[in-house]
């Protein structure tokens, strides 16, 4: 697959993301500077994490009107796929690509901490480990208190579209294992056509065997092969 990586005034994790993508996990990528009208042909956008314009207003929402978002927004709506981690993830729901808000922790602070993560909703199925041991990826945000109305969520949640959740060592999702009070565990949803994704925590920051945690790319090249097989269906 062919990725790119989109790069705002305030990107901080696009050289992090463009690393494990093409040096840990030997995928094409480009970087896409937030002004230009064109996608170069990628099969997958990522909106990396960061401060986009400096969480000016509130995060993601100055990010959502950058040029190259007309192009993403069609790119999704051809069925392309569309990833936002963090930063990311918050300006897919600010351009309404994705459901739901990203509020201010619970906690109201900033919280940079590994976590517990599983797949769940429409990608349970897909990613696996072979001992379903979750996943130890780090968090890094203020604003990822995942938040839809009861009625929203019971949706999201049938049509699977609750695609990670936070979880426990043992893999149960438990409120001491909910590190911003987000609701209902959810670290990240996609859309209803499953093609555009989000999720706080930052598996690129646990790409490279030189971090001595390698979860973030087992994590992503299990998807990729995902995405790669329902490509070739």
């Amino acid at each position: 697959m062919k990725f790119g990586v989109i790069v705002f005034p305030g990107s901080n994790c696009d050289q992090d993301m463009i690393y494990a993508l093409g040096q840990n996990l030997g995928q094409q990528v480009v970087a896409i500077w937030h002004k230009d009208t064109s996608l170069q042909g990628v099969d997958m956008v990522v909106l990396p994490g960061g401060f986009s314009y400096g969480d000016y207003l509130r995060s993601g929402a100055i990010a959502r009107f950058s040029p190259i978002m007309a192009e993403v927004a069609a790119h999704a709506q051809r069925g392309g796929y569309v990833l936002g981690v963090c930063n990311g993830f918050q300006i897919l729901t600010e351009a309404h690509l994705l459901p739901g808000a990203l509020l201010r922790n619970e906690s109201r602070r900033f919280q940079c901490q590994t976590v517990y993560l599983l797949p769940d909703g429409q990608l349970k199925a897909l990613i696996k480990r072979a001992d379903t041991t979750p996943y130890a990826i780090p968090i890094a945000h203020a604003d990822g208190r995942y938040y839809g109305t009861q009625d929203e969520l019971d949706r999201l949640e049938g049509e699977g579209q609750v695609i990670f959740k936070y979880v426990d060592a043992h893999g149960a999702a438990t409120p001491a294992a909910n590190p911003t009070g987000t609701l209902r565990n959810i670290a990240g949803v996609c859309n209803k056509a499953g093609n555009v994704f989000g999720l706080m925590p930052h598996p690129e920051r646990v790409a490279d065997p030189i971090l001595g945690n390698t979860d973030g790319a087992t994590l992503l090249s299990q998807w990729i092969a995902a995405l790669e097989a329902q490509v070739a269906v």
